[in-house]
């Protein structure tokens, strides 16, 4: 009997290294049902009707301006599973931008990145693999291995690198959350909320670099060697879908942060604490549907139809145009978009001297009769003071003139 069981035990153990070495597919969940397409829903909800949706906690944000769309329970402190990346992900492109490393920087994995275990891509330790490759892995596949290899370029060690994504936490208003580690395994006290997650996918999803990323279906590593495929479902079957991260873990259940762009509108719909896999993805259909449905962005000018002159006192012209740059980010429900009105201000007793660029008045938008925003008003060159040389010389050229 003994001898039946070694032998039932070895066939299944070469069968997964076969499968393994075969495919090598990266993934942080079962992604039998990966293929197969979300399922239809209505998105005839207007703004005040609760979704049905099956999770602990959701909220759908609007990533310009931060404005909550719609949300249950987004405060509660939850295991967030591999939604953590975003953080971490976040922090590997602000390293980029400061030109810390680029893609093409090559990271040997060490020991610790390499015994993570969960979704991985089986670094070996030693192995060297550009940034390119390791974001790929990290953000299609959610490989917990290429991630803590992306933390020590960026602090030297988990430790450090997980100290930063606190303190980045701290300065984005993130209450609710406190990091452990960097992959989203789970961990005691490794807490965020719905909120939360949100606003740092807001902030990662304003990098473009991380949609050359977020938005790939499938590809591979080494030389087609290792699969990667991206278990964020809408990816596929959503239209306008930029991103962003799932997650899953026997604690945490099914998460995901959904990034969609349609329309210039990019939503963040954060679905947390779901009991299947169906559960966050259509719970994140439901949340961007309604954002689209009742919603619209727009970046607001100034509108100028004529030029805006004010008059100068003391100075060597009597009178100055002045410039408008710049646009406010509105958000408005779509029945309110012929509600826009703009409201000229001008500073009073302007007196030079004047530089170019200083704020003479501004735009006031008003949404209805709330005002929204305004855009300053900017002398368009210099205005010197009137001086007692310059007033003689006036004086003296009408003399000779006449």
């Amino acid at each position: 009997m003994k001898r039946i069981i070694a032998l039932i035990f070895c066939f299944v153990f070469m069968c997964n290294i076969f499968v393994c070495a075969e495919k090598r597919i990266a993934s942080e969940c079962d992604i039998s049902d990966i293929d197969v397409p979300l399922e239809a829903s209505s998105n005839n909800a207007v703004i005040g009707q609760k979704l049905d949706i099956k999770a602990k906690s959701v909220i759908l944000m609007e990533v310009n301006t931060g404005k909550i769309l719609y949300e249950d329970n987004a405060d509660e402190a939850l295991p967030p599973a591999s939604i953590t990346k975003i953080m971490s992900l976040l922090l590997v492109m602000e390293a980029i931008d400061r030109g810390d490393f680029d893609l093409q920087t090559v990271i040997s994995a060490s020991e610790h990145a390499c015994s993570m275990g969960g979704s991985q891509i089986w670094l070996e330790p030693g192995e060297s693999m550009e940034v390119d490759s390791l974001l790929k892995a990290a953000v299609i596949a959610s490989a917990n291995d290429a991630t803590v290899a992306l933390g020590e370029a960026v602090a030297g060690s988990e430790e450090g690198f997980v100290a930063l994504m606190n303190e980045r936490a701290k300065e984005l208003g993130m209450t609710n959350t406190n990091f452990v580690n960097c992959t989203g395994l789970d961990a005691e006290g490794h807490l965020t909320s719905a909120h939360d997650v949100a606003i740092m996918s807001c902030e990662l999803i304003k990098h473009d670099l991380i949609k050359d990323y977020s938005t790939v279906w499938m590809d591979t590593l080494r030389n087609g060697e290792s699969e990667l495929v991206n278990t964020n479902k809408l990816v596929r079957f959503y239209e306008g879908t930029t991103g962003l991260k799932t997650g899953t873990t026997s604690t945490a259940g099914y998460c995901l942060s959904a990034t969609a762009q349609r329309n210039g509108m990019e939503l963040a719909a954060v679905v947390m604490g779901g009991d299947t896999s169906n559960d966050r993805f259509g719970g994140a259909k439901k949340l961007l549907d309604y954002g689209f449905a009742n919603y619209i962005f727009s970046k607001v000018d100034a509108n100028l139809d004529k030029d805006i002159v004010v008059e100068i006192d003391k100075g060597t012209e009597k009178k100055l145009s002045l410039d408008a740059k710049g646009t406010v980010n509105l958000l408005m429900k779509k029945n309110e978009a012929k509600e826009i009105i703009r409201k000229t201000v001008l500073n009073e007793n302007v007196t030079a001297p004047i530089k170019k660029g200083d704020v003479l008045g501004e735009v006031e938008i008003y949404l209805g009769d709330e005002v929204v925003g305004s855009i300053p008003l900017t002398a368009s060159k210099d205005i010197d003071k009137l001086s007692f040389l310059t007033t003689l010389g006036w004086i003296l050229k009408g003399l000779f003139i006449l």
